[in-house]
């Protein structure tokens, strides 16, 4: 029986004339904690969007399982969100419960009481009543954290989650992705920093507009595969 949570079968994804992400084949299995990687264009967004359903496949096929489908998150590029739209951090956080609360469930205390832990967590116990426009990016980002926190999914999808975050946000941030890892959640992040993907995801896939590799972090982060990344990201070897 497979143990798959997503199944990727010679996906292609675009818009337009533009195929950005080709012929992708693989699977994230249940528990494990990967890291997509690969130079700027390689389509590493893109896939994030067509596994989240933002973006249909031109081509292939996007299966998820039923514990993915049922409980799957995503937290954003920071440069995607309105930061000038006047919500609290509170309300920003709030906004995870959304699948248990509904619009007219109503927010009861136990609801209030997840928002609290989770951003005490975080360390934005007295950001609540701040509007997010006058938080730092690390201070929004954490908060994004405790957003995929009321979630409380299965299977989490974070898309640059450390950019434009100091190290020492950056370690604590990763410790939480590791304790969800620990929890057995399933956790996909697109990174950049390659030391820290060797250091702490065990899998990885490597893009570069098609998957040049994938699997163990060390069998895929070779020389020869990176050099090849950058060689198709140019254009080299289309």
């Amino acid at each position: 029986m497979s143990n798959a949570v997503i199944e990727l079968d010679q996906v292609c994804l675009g818009w337009r004339d533009r195929v950005a992400v080709r012929d992708v084949t693989g699977s994230f299995e249940r528990g494990s904690l990967t890291a997509i990687v690969g130079p700027n264009g390689a389509g590493k967004s893109t896939l994030i969007k067509g596994i989240m359903g933002l973006v249909s496949p031109v081509r292939g096929r996007i299966r998820l399982g039923r514990e993915a489908s049922e409980q799957m998150a995503c937290l954003p590029q920071l440069g995607e969100l309105d930061r000038s739209f006047p919500v609290t951090t509170y309300d920003l956080v709030a906004m995870g419960a959304w699948k248990r609360t509904g619009a007219w469930k109503g927010y009861g205390d136990a609801e209030h009481d997840r928002v609290h832990a989770a951003l005490a967590r975080v360390g934005l116990a007295d950001f609540g009543p701040r509007i997010i426009g006058t938080l730092s990016g690390g201070q929004l980002q954490r908060a994004l954290f405790a957003r995929l926190m009321l979630h409380d999914a299965s299977t989490l999808l974070l898309d640059e989650p450390f950019a434009a975050v100091d190290r020492h946000t950056t370690e604590e941030l990763m410790a939480l992705l590791e304790n969800w890892h620990g929890e057995g959640r399933t956790v996909i992040a697109v990174l950049h920093d390659l030391d820290m993907v060797r250091s702490h995801f065990p899998q990885t896939l490597l893009m570069a507009g098609q998957a040049v590799a994938w699997g163990p972090t060390e069998q895929v982060l070779t020389n020869e595969n990176l050099h090849l990344a950058r060689h198709l990201c140019a254009g080299d070897y289309l």
